[in-house]
């Protein structure tokens, strides 16, 4: 069967796309930028890949009309725009016009428990949404989730920032908010199980583990996974905006994502049935099993997909492609070399960088500096990065996004999604026994200049000493 995966870059469609072919589906991934897109080399022959941008509806034609089945795995609330309901209504309405006129017999999408009378705006953007795709054509399959645990997933991540980093946690009273938190391995199941299946045709399910708690539960459970104490205190003066700066401050997440997930954390998400366990033959996992699992993966860095590579864990919002062309008029450039002793050693130094390994050296600098970034309402240092020795087009990477990775070519660029007055871009590329090292500056304005001035004192201490690193 030919599938349809919209969201494939995202942390789910990276994490679906092989079941489907070892399922022996040929899969059309939409994405927005091929540049950012990665799979696999034994999965080429049964991988299309089409640029769609969903609000743009003339894109969408490059959607085949053979298409027998379609996911919708997109969502835009922790986009830079305050009106990401507005966009996700488009963005369906043009897919649900697309798809009526192509052979698909099921749409399958993943949405948001919403039992609550009083919704979020996040969920109740996630609900308008089920509702215009429900008008098409063809049978929706609507699977309906909470939290969702899993190595990489937006939820565990800022569940593992909290306990890791506080042992005493003065939290809001949202803390006592009950949910039905479900494991990504089910959440996979449930997806590929419910593919052309006319038992779920045209119904929508809740999907969830068997184990309600609530988010003080979850997070005394993981510190317990981790053999961690920690003491949690909720209070109830705490606002909403009050707990979207907190969990920004403490944890990876962006503003406006923390903004729209304390709006939904308010809502109770608990499951009205299990009937599609039965229906499917699925027993969903334990919260506590889920939690020893993604910590297992961390361990053995084998971390799927990550939340953090979305482009709405930054400030990135232009395909990638748009900035691999390196200015080099009207910038500051500070250009290093040093001969390598070994390739493949240099090579290896250079694909860990960043995250846990840190830059080699003077790391103290590079984490102010992220520590700054946070400070001014930039991603700042603590997102890390999904794999220890591997990176790709489009990962995070700290503050850093990568532009372009090429092993063989050993090549590296990397684009700064911290707050700057200006662009900037860090390059590392091997020729002929030497690695060439650049630092890129596009100034905006006076202040742009400004801060190069202010910096480049310290290019010379940091840059110098992590090119030894690199070859030593």
């Amino acid at each position: 069967m030919k599938i349809l995966l919209t969201g494939a870059t995202g942390y789910i469609g990276k994490r679906l796309l092989p079941i489907l072919i070892a399922q022996g589906h040929d899969v059309i991934c939409c994405v927005r930028d091929k540049n950012r897109f990665y799979y696999p080399k034994e999965f080429q022959n049964k991988v299309e890949i089409i640029e769609v941008d969903f609000l743009k509806e003339e894109t969408l034609s490059k959607i085949p009309d053979t298409t027998d089945a379609a996911y919708y795995l997109m969502h835009s609330m922790s986009s830079s725009s305050d009106n990401y309901d507005e966009l996700e209504s488009t963005s369906a309405t043009n897919f649900v016009n697309r798809i009526n006129n192509t052979n698909a017999k099921q749409v399958i999408y993943l949405t948001g428990i919403v039992n609550d009378n009083t919704l979020s705006k996040h969920l109740l953007s996630r609900k308008n949404v089920e509702n215009i795709l429900g008008t098409g054509r063809f049978a929706l399959t609507a699977l309906r989730a909470g939290i969702i645990v899993g190595s990489g997933s937006a939820s565990f991540e800022i569940i593992r920032d909290l306990v890791d980093k506080l042992p005493i946690m003065i939290t809001p009273k949202w803390l006592n908010t009950r949910c039905q938190p479900i494991a990504i391995t089910d959440v996979l199941e449930f997806l590929s199980k419910s593919l052309l299946n006319p038992a779920t045709y045209n119904q929508n399910f809740d999907i969830g583990g068997p184990d309600i708690l609530t988010y003080k539960e979850m997070l005394l459970a993981f510190a317990k996974a981790k053999n961690l104490k920690r003491w949690i205190f909720t209070v109830p003066v705490m606002t909403p905006k009050l707990s979207s700066y907190w969990l920004y401050f403490v944890t990876s997440t962006s503003y406006k994502l923390a903004t729209a997930l304390v709006s939904s954390m308010k809502v109770e998400v608990v499951c009205r049935d299990n009937r599609i366990n039965e229906l499917l033959n699925i027993k969903p996992m334990s919260y506590g099993q889920a939690l020893s699992k993604a910590l297992i993966k961390i361990d053995e860095d084998k971390v799927a997909s990550s939340w953090k590579d979305s482009l709405v864990s930054g400030r990135f919002t232009n395909n990638i492609s748009q900035y691999l062309d390196i200015p080099t008029k009207n910038c500051f450039i500070d250009h290093r070399k040093k001969e390598i002793i070994n390739r493949d050693f240099t090579i290896q130094r250079i694909w860990s960088i960043g995250g846990e390994t840190g830059w080699y050296y003077g790391d103290w600098l590079w984490s102010f500096r992220g520590f700054i970034d946070k400070l001014s309402g930039g991603v700042g240092s603590r997102r890390g990065r999904t794999n220890k020795h591997e990176i790709h087009s489009g990962d995070a990477l700290d503050f850093w996004r990568v532009l372009y990775a090429n092993k063989e070519e050993g090549k590296l660029i990397l684009y700064a999604e911290m707050k700057l007055p200006g662009q900037a871009w860090l390059e590392f590329k091997i020729i002929n026994n030497f690695l060439y090292q650049s630092a890129t500056f596009q100034p905006r304005g006076i202040l742009g200049k400004l801060y190069w001035y202010s910096v480049w004192p310290f290019h010379g201490f940091i840059f110098n000493g992590m090119l030894n690193k690199l070859i030593q």
